[in-house]
């Protein structure tokens, strides 16, 4: 059974219309199927997802990104690499079923997948914990992205998750360190690392992963550092203000893209990556390829500071540093009017302690 969001209504009447058309049996018995009608409706539901897929609101995209039937990081684990070997176990506390990762081979090289799994049903979703990863789910990974980095093989990460779990357990079992962890292996590795945001990239579960030569989206994907109804409940004090939240948090792959925060956006079918599986699959295909053949001759240093200058970039672009060709710089670029400004400052200091001085001298000789 299809699940429709709510402003797909027209789409859902439409969909169940063609599924009456395409049915050649009716009140009267066996009947002919219209296959005129059946291309006119087909074709008015296209100019729908059309008209509404091109004038989503930041919070409508939010609502795709979780669709219940996008596709999830084990779907394209399944069908985008060949051999795939799951491992298991931070080697201290257990498994945490919230994370897929292992080996595998991609157009016959090797590499590390991790991937975020939500579930496709209620059970696995229990199972799955709805993808929000524990601490021993992120020491795994660390553990694994060390093992590639030892014998030179890139890292692909498959990021959905509303953010890292945020029980008593996990808090005790040291959540925020394990993050912080993840983060500063992700940042030190020497070899070439992405993270495609799949659906719901939250907060601190997602950047623990993500901080990736390149971050990719889908085109429905979004990336925040909390949820637009946490963000409206906190702000506003009203959850129901997510329409507002989600327009101020920039969370849309669009919004991001233009803010440099990520690298490239992998263009959906219409309607959603849900609507058509393979075409989502192959853009996915192309754009890993494409990303993989840009970093084989790169070398070890060249891959780090890469990775190290693109987050040094973000949000400094109008004025932070003196020289782009030195992103790595963190000297303040001061342009003229900051210069004049300052200047005139110090000069109005300097002038006000010499007219003090000016008048105690003269009180002083006054009083003699």
């Amino acid at each position: 059974m299809k699940n429709y969001l709510n402003f797909e209504t027209d789409i859902k009447n439409l969909e169940t219309e063609i599924e009456k058309l395409k049915d050649p049996y009716n009140d009267d018995g066996l009947s002919e199927v219209n296959t005129k009608k059946i291309s006119e409706t087909q074709q008015e539901i296209d100019n729908k997802l059309g008209e509404i897929y091109s004038n989503l609101d930041p919070w409508q995209t939010t609502l795709v990104a979780r669709h219940e039937d996008r596709p999830k990081a084990k779907f394209f684990i399944d069908n985008l690499f060949q051999d795939f070997i799951p491992l298991s176990g931070d080697r201290f506390y257990g498994e945490d079923k919230s994370v897929l990762a292992g080996f595998a081979k991609f157009n016959e090289n090797s590499v590390l997948i991790i991937g975020q799994e939500k579930g496709d049903n209620i059970e696995t979703r229990i199972d799955r914990n709805f993808g929000m990863m524990r601490p021993e789910g992120y020491r795994k990974t660390i553990r694994l992205m060390k093992l590639a980095n030892r014998f030179s093989i890139p890292i692909i990460c498959f990021i959905d998750t509303p953010g890292a779990y945020p029980g008593v357990g996990a808090e005790q079992r040291g959540q925020a360190e394990a993050i912080a962890k993840s983060i500063e292996c992700c940042m030190e590795l020497n070899v070439p690392t992405f993270a495609i945001i799949i659906g719901e990239g939250g907060s601190g579960g997602a950047i623990a992963l993500a901080s990736s030569n390149k971050v990719i989206m889908l085109e429905n994907a979004i990336y925040s550092v909390i949820s637009p109804e946490g963000c409206a409940t906190i702000l506003w004090r009203d959850p129901k203000k997510t329409l507002d939240a989600a327009k101020a948090m920039k969370l849309s792959a669009q919004n991001l893209l233009e803010l440099k925060v990520i690298d490239e956006i992998i263009p959906e079918p219409v309607g959603g990556a849900h609507r058509d599986r393979d075409l989502i699959l192959d853009n996915v295909r192309k754009s890993i390829e494409n990303n993989l053949n840009e970093f084989v001759n790169m070398t070890k240093d060249e891959i780090f500071n890469h990775r190290k200058n693109k987050f040094l970039e973000i949000g400094r672009s109008k004025g932070f540093v003196s020289q782009l060709d030195d992103i790595s710089a963190l000297s303040m670029k001061k342009n003229k009017i900051n210069v004049f400004i300052e200047n005139f400052f110090k000069s109005k200091s300097k002038l006000t302690i010499s007219l003090i001085v000016l008048f105690l001298v003269s009180y002083f000789l006054y009083l003699l």
